[in-house]
C-alpha cells in the first residue's frame, strides 16, 4: 500500500507541475491514508505494541541496506565549437 500511496503523490507532483487539477487524485490519496490508519489500528487491536519506524527510519534502513553504488565521474571536456566566421 505504501509503494501505491508513493505512485500517487508523484502523480499528484506531476500533475502539480502541469497546472492540472489533482484533486481527485488528492481524494484517492487521502482514501488511502484513512485506509492505512485504519490497518494500523486494527494490527495494534491485534497486540501489535511495538514501536513502528518513521517514514526517515525506514529510508535510512533501505539506504544502509543498499549497495554503496561508485560514481562514474566523466571528466573529459567536450571539444569547443569551431568558429565558421575565421
Amino acid at each position: 500500500m505504501r509503494a501505491e500511496m508513493t505512485l500517487v503523490e508523484a502523480a499528484i507532483s506531476d500533475q502539480i507541475k502541469r497546472d492540472l487539477d489533482c484533486s481527485e487524485t488528492a481524494t484517492r490519496l487521502l482514501a488511502m491514508r484513512g485506509q492505512l490508519t485504519e490497518l494500523i489500528r486494527e494490527w495494534k487491536a491485534s497486540g501489535g505494541g511495538e514501536q513502528l519506524p518513521t517514514v526517515r527510519e525506514r529510508l535510512s534502513r533501505t539506504a544502509e541496506r543498499r549497495p554503496a553504488e561508485k560514481l562514474k565521474l566523466n571528466f573529459k571536456r567536450k571539444p569547443a565549437a569551431v568558429d565558421a566566421r575565421v
